[in-house]
């Protein structure tokens, strides 16, 4: 598990584009047989790809989060973004075809992931933050989730959110996890953008074409940076930091936040006249 520190916004002006890429962009998250997480001192979020191949993978982090097992103290948000697969929980199996998903209470000691076919590996992409409630595990089928519907042809970001650890769906301590699938033709996610200031935000950008690429921007609404992104790759939003982006081709976006509080919509909006 690989290690990001928080960072100052006045800091954040200096960086440069390497050094931006290295604070906040995660670039490898899936890969055949490997467990690839990354720990963010921002809200101490924990997320990664997950991607069994021919043999079942588990979680362990007992002795880097100074516990006895991965959720003594967390809980866990779970999409399978690959082919079929299946999550084991204290020996309970769920079936996760694509784009299903799973909350998991906080308490739950043994994890295992496998796929159905290893030359077709699931993907499991995880979000897991600090819980001091143990609430219900929750199986979360797409087809059973009423997407919002936002946007519009004519402004470039048409969408469906598709919300999983949501207070609409499951109970959660401060987890919440969604899906945005953009209509073809449109490639603007959130624009006007926004910050929330009592939450951070991950982004995972997938679905998209190898050649196809996503400008991620962040930073402070008056001094604005973006990141160069391809296909499964992570951007980590901190609470004072936009973040919305725009892309040569439409694609589907995984957000994950924690914080404060679990309203969805508590957003701080920017003007467009104030962004620089």
């Amino acid at each position: 598990m690989e290690t990001r520190y928080a960072h100052h916004p006045e800091d954040v002006k200096k960086y440069t584009t390497e050094e931006l890429r290295n604070h906040f962009l995660v670039e490898t998250l899936f890969e055949a047989g490997q467990v690839h997480l990354t720990y963010t001192h921002v809200d101490r979020m924990i997320f990664g790809g997950v991607t069994p191949a021919k043999e079942e993978l588990t979680i362990k982090l007992d002795k880097q989060l100074g516990v006895n097992y991965f959720l003594e103290r967390r809980e866990l948000g779970i999409i399978n973004i690959g082919d079929a697969g299946v999550v084991l929980l204290d020996g309970v199996e769920y079936d996760m075809d694509r784009r299903d998903g799973l909350y998991v209470g906080r308490g739950t000691k043994d994890v295992r992931f496998r796929s159905k076919d290893a030359n077709k590996p699931a993907k499991f992409y995880i979000n897991s933050t600090p819980a001091h409630h143990t609430y219900p595990t929750v199986k979360i089928d797409i087809n059973n989730i009423d997407p919002l519907q936002a946007g519009a042809p004519g402004t470039l970001n048409e969408r469906k959110i598709y919300q999983y650890v949501h207070p609409n769906v499951c109970q959660s301590c401060q987890l919440q996890m969604g899906l945005t699938m953009l209509s073809p033709g449109s490639v603007w996610n959130t624009m006007p953008c926004h910050t929330h200031e009592r939450r951070m935000e991950v982004y995972l950008y997938f679905d998209m074409e190898p050649e196809t690429r996503v400008f991620h921007f962040m930073g402070k609404p008056d001094e604005t940076r973006h990141l160069v992104m391809k296909n499964e790759q992570a951007a980590i939003s901190p609470s004072w930091s936009i973040h919305t982006g725009t892309a040569t081709s439409n694609y589907t976006f995984i957000w994950g936040m924690c914080g404060e509080n679990i309203t969805y919509d508590d957003m701080d909006f920017v003007k467009m006249e104030d962004l620089r």
